[in-house]
């Protein structure tokens, strides 16, 4: 068994048989008293995420998450649909559990999904996607000084902020940690 000094952000945990996945990770030693972990944790069915602190070298469950590449098919109203690469078998997901990941996410894009005891759990995101312009706005050249921004709505929903050269129809590369525009395409 693992202790509190075994897990980091990204790690999967058991606490009273629901499985957990560290959002946040904190190793807080204090001038006076006991060293203590504070954390954010995510529980993988429901989306619920809760705070907890641990006291330092408690023993923790860890569990094993293994990363697989998927495909996303679609989504409807309530769930995402993913197929594994390999054995083709498909998974659900819901919404709200992959609510940011599903900006960047066009149909039949890879990723990585994440299982945690053979169950799906989520996915992991590349660190930058190129995805269209939708809409956005004319800019005027020569209206600023400094390079100035308008926003624009991409072919997946997600608003940015972009150059003001940026036309509708342009592919954009989008880092995903930050939502922010990177370059053109």
């Amino acid at each position: 068994m693992a202790t509190t000094s075994d897990v980091r952000k990204g790690t999967a945990i058991k606490i009273n048989e629901k499985i957990y996945f560290i959002v946040e990770f904190q190793h807080v030693k204090p001038g006076k008293g006991n060293a203590f972990v504070r954390m954010k944790l995510k529980n993988i069915e429901t989306g619920q995420v809760i705070d907890m602190t641990l006291k330092s070298g408690l023993n923790v469950d860890i569990v094993r998450v293994e990363k697989r590449e998927v495909q996303y098919l679609y989504s409807d109203d309530d769930h995402s649909y993913f197929m594994d690469n390999k054995t083709y078998d498909q998974y659900s997901i819901d919404n709200d559990l992959v609510k940011h990941e599903r900006l960047y996410l066009i149909e039949g894009y890879d990723v990585v999904g994440l299982f945690a005891d053979e169950k799906f759990m989520g996915i992991e995101l590349p660190f930058f996607v190129v995805l269209e312009v939708k809409e956005t706005d004319t800019g005027i050249k020569g209206n600023t000084v400094q390079g100035g921004t308008k926003p624009a709505i991409l072919t997946t929903g997600a608003k940015v902020n972009v150059p003001l050269f940026v036309n509708i129809g342009d592919n954009l590369k989008i880092d995903t940690r930050t939502g922010e525009y990177v370059e053109r395409a």
